[in-house]
């Protein structure tokens, strides 16, 4: 990361920042207890160490950014977290069950929903339907009733379409529901994208850089999505973004890695003062 968008750690005014991790200390919001945790886990592919022993955890109802330079292991520590890479080293509890060797699939049941660094949208597939994919465990008529439209599973798709337009209707995204995706703006695309992780109805979400590429106000629009998914639906957050003054100002603790290592852990504060992960993002001695 280059020292211009690296400044931005140093520079975020001390006001800016939100209260420690703490219940009593966090006006109107509550952090439980902890439901994620991430015990020494290493992963390598062939020679090459892509995380290293790392270890934290995330309470439920807070916003736990992780963060570091590009080819620090973010992505990776979430591919473990979702079940589509498999550690080698360590283990992964998820409300109390500890997994190694879970699916993506097995993770999304368990609750668990992810949005993509690299967007993964039917692009000829409308607004509404792409979200609808989201829904799909969910459903419980098969593939061939929900083919003929048979009454039971009918009924159960018109019920479902109900909880995709709630979904439109939270992100505002009305005006497009029966556009093709590919034809969407790329700030619009990440919302479907949201959507559709929002349909899976997840308690912890994992969110993969859902700012990058867009402009300020395509930002401003998403940090207020996310902050509501976390305060309305009370929606378990863990999020990788590199615009540090977002990840400063609406994260209720921030964990650093580097080269697959983790070098900080704590509240916005602690972390941003912290001077290794300074030296970082810098590349200096401090």
């Amino acid at each position: 990361m280059n020292a211009i968008v690296s400044s931005e750690l140093l520079a975020i005014p001390q006001a800016a920042q939100p209260a420690p991790l703490d219940a009593a200390t966090a006006p109107g919001k509550r952090i439980g207890d902890v439901i994620l945790e991430v015990k020494n886990i290493s992963l390598r592919f062939g020679g090459v160490k892509a995380l290293t022993d790392i270890s934290f955890d995330v309470r439920e109802h807070e916003i736990r950014s992780i963060i570091g330079p590009n080819g620090a292991g973010k992505s990776s520590m979430l591919n473990c977290i979702n079940g589509v890479y498999q550690p080698q080293e360590g283990a992964i509890t998820l409300r109390g069950r500890s997994f190694r060797h879970m699916n993506p699939r097995q993770v999304a049941e368990a609750g668990v929903a992810r949005t993509f660094q690299n967007l993964a949208l039917f692009k000829g597939m409308s607004v509404l339907d792409n979200i609808m994919a989201g829904r799909n465990l969910r459903m419980k008529s098969n593939i061939f009733q929900q083919a003929l439209r048979l009454g039971p599973a009918l009924r159960e798709e018109i019920e479902q379409r109900e909880v995709v337009e709630r979904i439109i209707d939270f992100l505002e995204i009305q005006p497009w529901r029966k556009t093709p995706v590919g034809r969407l703006p790329y700030g619009l695309q990440k919302r479907v994208d949201l959507g559709r992780a929002l349909a899976m109805e997840p308690s912890l979400l994992l969110l993969d850089e859902p700012m990058a590429g867009m402009n300020v106000e395509e930002k401003q629009d998403m940090c207020r999505f996310i902050l509501d998914v976390n305060d309305e639906f009370g929606t378990t957050i863990v999020l990788i973004e590199h615009d540090m003054g977002v990840v400063m100002d609406i994260s209720d603790r921030v964990v650093v890695l580097d080269y697959g290592k983790k070098i900080g852990d704590g509240a916005p504060d602690e972390v941003r003062t912290n001077p290794d992960v300074i030296s970082a993002y810098l590349g200096a001695a401090h």
